[in-house]
């Protein structure tokens, strides 16, 4: 089994900067701790309406020892932007103004014929290119057919503790490793909730950050994020006993 990577979103350090209009608490700097505390990467969703993340940060982020996962909308203003800039990754997920964080996966399934240009200039720039979607088989298999090497799986249901939320993760894992997708899952995932999720064999990072970010304003990032380090571990561990 391989080991798992931990991907720290840092969105909402920027929201509480863009609060004050000021220059502090800086994402970079926070990018910087979170690194020094185990995280593998660094997520930066770069908004069109530019609420948290600015371009500015994630040009920044590119200097950073560890990947720079860019997570986008599937539009020609954010592949241009990211296409110029060369991330690791970019990560496309469905974003409309109006809602306070991403909610559902992208639909990649009836919207393939505006992703499959998009998921093209990416990857002809040298970006791996994820889908974040949700545990659906439908979904996975338009990611297969559109070159997509990674797809995110979506836990929020999971997270809101909807019954047999986990047991359509842990199909849908297994259903996109074998049609050849490298498996990543986030949302809504706490100290309480990433063991069963950390331990699915076939899912190599998770993507965290609204929660480490607040449980950062009790015990301080690093903290945090060793400590989520440390569950996701344990629970892999377990798993290959």
């Amino acid at each position: 089994m391989s080991a798992l990577r931990l991907g720290v979103n840092l969105d909402h350090v920027a929201t509480l900067r863009n609060a004050r209009g000021i220059a502090t608490p800086d994402p970079i700097r926070a990018a910087r701790i979170a690194i020094e505390a185990g995280a593998d990467g660094i997520t930066l969703h770069l908004r069109e309406d530019r609420r948290h993340i600015r371009d500015a940060d994630i040009h920044a982020a590119r200097a950073l020892s560890v990947p720079l996962n860019m997570e986008m909308a599937a539009t020609d203003e954010m592949v241009g932007i990211a296409c110029g800039l060369k991330p690791h990754a970019s990560c496309l997920v469905p974003e409309r103004r109006q809602e306070v964080t991403t909610e559902g996966g992208l639909d990649a399934a009836g919207t393939a014929e505006s992703l499959a240009p998009r998921i093209a200039a990416l990857r002809a720039a040298g970006i791996r290119v994820s889908l974040f979607v949700d545990p659906d088989p439908v979904q996975l298999e338009a990611a297969a057919r559109l070159g997509a090497p990674v797809v995110e799986l979506h836990t929020g249901a999971y997270a809101e503790g909807r019954a047999g939320e986990l047991d359509r993760l842990r199909a849908a894992a297994a259903r996109a490793a074998a049609l050849g997708l490298e498996v990543h899952a986030g949302h809504g995932l706490n100290y309480d909730n990433v063991g069963p999720i950390a331990a699915l064999p076939e899912v190599r990072e998770l993507n965290i950050g609204h929660f480490i970010v607040g449980e950062a304003v009790f015990v301080g990032l690093a903290e945090a994020i060793r400590r989520m380090r440390a569950i996701m571990d344990a629970a892999r561990r377990r798993t290959q006993r």
